[in-house]
């Protein structure tokens, strides 16, 4: 993100550490809204009354805005300041997380989740740039560790606050912890990082570019979530959505590559290591993400699992990630990144064929939180070494370009493939309950069994209806994890066809 600076006086000591705190504090809360509700979706489909596929719009449209956010945080910055951008950003954060947790229905959570994502996606890259600006250029390297840091801790902490708080609280507090946390970071901004404004220009703005991409987007996202419950092309709206899509799809990649100051800079495709990159990023990002949606909703709906420990359970893959990104970072200086990309996706790809052969519908808590540990171990090598192998393939001066279409494209990977994973999962469930009952043996001996211990018959059923769901819902699990594993493999090998890169990337665009 470029934009016009002023000169930066220097701070006091103890300036500096707040502005630095409020900083890394919004980073961190962003972060973790990402995460917070994957576990909470039980939660809010009981509380309002709707379906668990549809609970898992809650996280989609959170990351669908704040994907279409991020082209806008440049021209935002300079249009307005950077930090006028922030205060704002984290004003309206905390006004749309009180919203959101006042919802009372399905459209209106979404509608109040679109508008968090909004205001919350710039917030991460904007966040990043103040705190390299307030810090001596000498000490960047530490602002960006501890920017990093958040970065990687959030998601970890996400699932356990969100089955914690959802357990004893509410769903609706998962939102409502935003609210002081926002405002003190707000009042924080505009008190500690006046000085730090950056000049105000007319700056450009792509606003077709914007639309055609609010377009598209939005109505590719539409009929990936409601496809399901309207029996998908079977349905005159689902496939105008999957029209309009396209169409704008073509439209929109038309003008931004022929437009003097697009939206999102397509051009920087033309170099085949950051093409490759993108597409084993999109691909591998997109069935993490979707595996962290799956999950806790499968421990939760079959296992017996509470949020919390759903949470617990889903959390352990921070852990080792944590503990492997220093060695990783050193690794990266003597190693072809090709080499550390492909053997973090095969990880992933690894960790998810594990999960086919351990996971059964009768796993303890350390089977199911052993492989998230493990595939832990495996992330750092992933996600470090192929921004480097990304945007070290494109010229210097179009690293910030780069580094914003990367971002886009991987939260857009992220909703997209939770919105096909949970609908693959729910049809496979189904599917698979269907012939397992056609299949069925013993169930007879097994209701006189339960009826001679003093259930009834209609009761008998159930407890057999619900043993078929309960295998139905595993075999499902390990179909998914199957298909994930074979993904990675295909996203390992194809980043071969990446160059080495041609420059060393600037730790904050590593990021």
């Amino acid at each position: 993100m470029s934009s016009v600076e002023n000169p930066m006086p220097a701070m006091g000591k103890g300036t500096l550490i707040l502005a630095c705190f409020v900083l890394a504090f919004t980073n961190f809360m962003v972060v973790l809204d990402t995460t917070i509700a994957n576990v909470s979706v039980a939660h809010i489909a009981g509380g309002l009354g709707i379906s668990s596929s549809e609970g898992t719009w809650v996280i989609t449209s959170y990351a669908v805005a704040e994907a279409i956010c991020v082209p806008l945080t440049g021209w935002l910055a300079r249009r307005f300041g950077t930090v006028r951008v922030f205060a704002f950003g984290m004003a309206g954060f905390g006004v749309f997380s009180l919203l959101c947790g006042m919802a009372w229905s399905l459209g209106s959570l979404v509608a109040f989740r679109i508008g968090q994502g909004l205001c919350g996606g710039p917030l991460m890259p904007i966040s990043q740039t103040l705190l390299l600006r307030i810090f001596p250029k000498e000490k960047h390297a530490q602002a960006t560790g501890i920017w990093a840091m958040t970065t990687i801790v959030a998601p970890i902490l996400g699932p356990i606050l969100g089955g914690t708080i959802s357990d004893n609280w509410g769903w609706h507090w998962i939102f409502f912890i935003n609210i002081p946390i926002a405002a003190i970071c707000a009042t924080g901004a505009v008190i500690l990082l006046r000085n730090a404004e950056t000049k105000v220009e007319k700056a450009p703005i792509d606003t077709i570019g914007l639309m055609l991409l609010v377009l598209w987007v939005g109505s590719l996202q539409l009929m990936l979530d409601l496809g399901r419950e309207h029996d998908w092309f079977g349905s005159d709206f689902i496939v105008s959505l999957a029209i309009i899509a396209a169409v704008g799809f073509s439209f929109f990649t038309v003008w931004e590559l022929f437009d003097k100051d697009p939206a999102v800079n397509l051009k920087v495709f033309r170099y085949r290591g950051f093409t490759v990159s993108v597409i084993a990023l999109v691909f591998a990002y997109g069935t993490f993400f979707a595996s962290l949606v799956v999950i806790p909703q499968w421990l939760q709906s079959s296992l017996g699992y509470t949020a919390t420990w759903a949470g617990y359970a889903t959390a352990f893959n921070g852990v080792a990630a944590v503990m492997m990104a220093p060695v990783v970072a050193k690794l990266s200086t003597r190693f072809d990144e090709r080499i550390l990309v492909s053997f973090g996706i095969l990880w992933l790809g690894g960790t998810s064929l594990i999960r086919v052969f351990w996971w059964t519908s009768d796993s303890d808590f350390w089977t199911l939180a052993l492989p998230q540990l493990i595939q832990g171990a495996g992330m750092p090598f992933f996600f470090v070494p192929l921004t480097t192998l990304a945007l070290g393939a494109v010229r210097e001066d179009e690293v910030a370009s780069a580094a914003g279409v990367m971002n886009f494209l991987r939260t857009m990977s992220g909703a997209v493939a939770t919105a096909i994973g949970t609908t693959l999962w729910y049809d496979g469930a189904q599917g698979t309950r269907a012939e397992l009952s056609g299949v069925l043996n013993g169930a007879g001996a097994t209701m006189q069994s339960l009826e001679a211990h003093g259930y009834t018959v209609e009761q008998s059923r159930q407890v057999v209806s619900q043993l078929v769901d309960g295998q139905a819902t595993a075999l499902a699990t390990g179909s998914i994890f199957t298909l994930a594993a074979i993904v990675f493999a295909a996203a390992a090998s194809i980043v071969w066809l990446a160059p080495r890169p041609k420059h060393a990337v600037a730790a904050g665009h590593a990021h």
